[in-house]
């Protein structure tokens, strides 16, 4: 099958396009920095500079494609709003890439007992409201099969050109340049979480297998920010983990990360992702930390 993937160099969309490679599939990928061509090209994609404002780029790529996933941006709708319109009365698949901060909260830290899963009612919180409208459009998109894939915390190495995830590699940067492992608050925060390599393999089932309308949440486990941090700390030989006032960490990463990435609760359940057939592999968050986080 020929595969056209955006975000190919990065996280999401460079491991799910490098496993899509490995699988056989024909992938070209969208390459917005010219100095990460070599390194995508020798994932087995073949790369295509260029970015998410190219709407005659995008058509023409997405309607030479078999199928299209969006793996660049969870936010940009024009960006979208091309790929619908380039494949509109094709019948073909289009994968949008959301995550599971649709659900979260303003916990700072604190635990909350709420549990999502594809069928439970949600209201979205106002400064995540133009991502919902976004998944909705291509859940909504006729003449295509639109399909959403909204994976929760992403942990382990990446497939493809980009190695490193959003949230734990953060936590464990700032953990190494200050010496101190730190969590929102208290950290009781609880986050479902799920490994690289089994995000990529549902992109995979989804190609096939998903049918038109299909939202599919991504988890395989949860773990507190609590738990996740001080697992953090031991891996790099620090002291005990520390509360962080979300001031403070509001002016230093800004208030979608600290707030809505860090100090939320974001727990679902993948309970479609299972019926269609997708059976995690990977072993824990806290084990991957325990063994795998990189040292330096």
């Amino acid at each position: 099958m020929k595969i056209f993937v955006t975000g190919a160099s990065g996280f999401i969309g460079g491991s799910v396009a490098a496993r899509l490679a490995r699988a056989g599939h024909q992938v070209r990928g969208l390459v917005r920095d010219p100095a990460k061509l070599d390194a995508v090209g020798r994932t087995g994609i073949e790369p295509v500079l260029g970015t998410l404002d190219d709407a005659a780029l995008l058509t023409r790529e997405a309607q030479a494609a078999n199928a299209t996933i969006n793996a660049a941006s969870s936010d940009d709708r024009r960006a979208v709003e091309t790929l619908i319109a380039a494949l509109a009365g094709s019948g073909k698949a289009l994968i949008h890439t959301s995550g599971s901060s649709i659900i979260a909260d303003e916990a700072l830290g604190e635990l909350s007992s709420a549990v999502f899963d594809e069928d439970t009612p949600f209201v979205t919180h106002p400064e995540k409201q133009a991502r919902v409208a976004i998944d909705r459009l291509v859940l909504g998109a006729g003449g295509l099969r639109g399909i959403v894939v909204c994976p929760s915390l992403i942990y382990g190495t990446g497939l493809g050109a980009e190695p490193d995830s959003a949230q734990l590699p953060r936590l464990a940067a700032l953990a190494r340049e200050t010496g101190v492992a730190r969590h929102i608050g208290r950290g009781l925060n609880v986050w479902s979480t799920v490994h690289i390599a089994d995000v990529a393999e549902l992109f995979r089932l989804a190609l096939t297998e998903a049918p038109a309308g299909g939202f599919y949440f991504v988890e395989n486990d949860e773990a507190s920010f609590a738990a996740m941090v001080g697992a953090i700390a031991a891996r790099l030989g620090l002291g005990a983990p520390q509360p962080w006032a979300p001031e403070e960490a509001i002016a230093l990463l800004g208030r979608q990360t600290a707030v809505f990435s860090l100090g939320s609760n974001s727990r679902v359940r993948a309970r479609r992702a299972r019926a269609l057939g997708w059976i995690p592999q990977q072993g824990s968050v806290l084990g991957w930390i325990a063994t795998e986080l990189p040292k330096g």
